[in-house]
């Protein structure tokens, strides 16, 4: 079985890297390089800004 393509964008994940602090990480080491706690984080992170931009849309 292949891997899934990633739904968030490059662009994305770097920017939420940046803001939780770890991009120097996935500089260094790449993605796979950073802790499960991050890659955790990073998703919830993606997940509220999700959620920010539906109730923006709503409104």
């Amino acid at each position: 079985m292949g891997r899934r393509r990633g739904i968030m964008s490059d662009q994305l994940k770097e920017e939420i890297a940046k803001e939780l602090g770890f991009y120097d990480t996935v500089q260094k080491e790449g993605w796979g390089g950073i802790k499960a706690r991050d890659a955790g984080n990073m998703v919830k992170r993606a997940v509220e800004m999700a959620e920010q931009q539906l109730q923006r849309d709503k409104s």
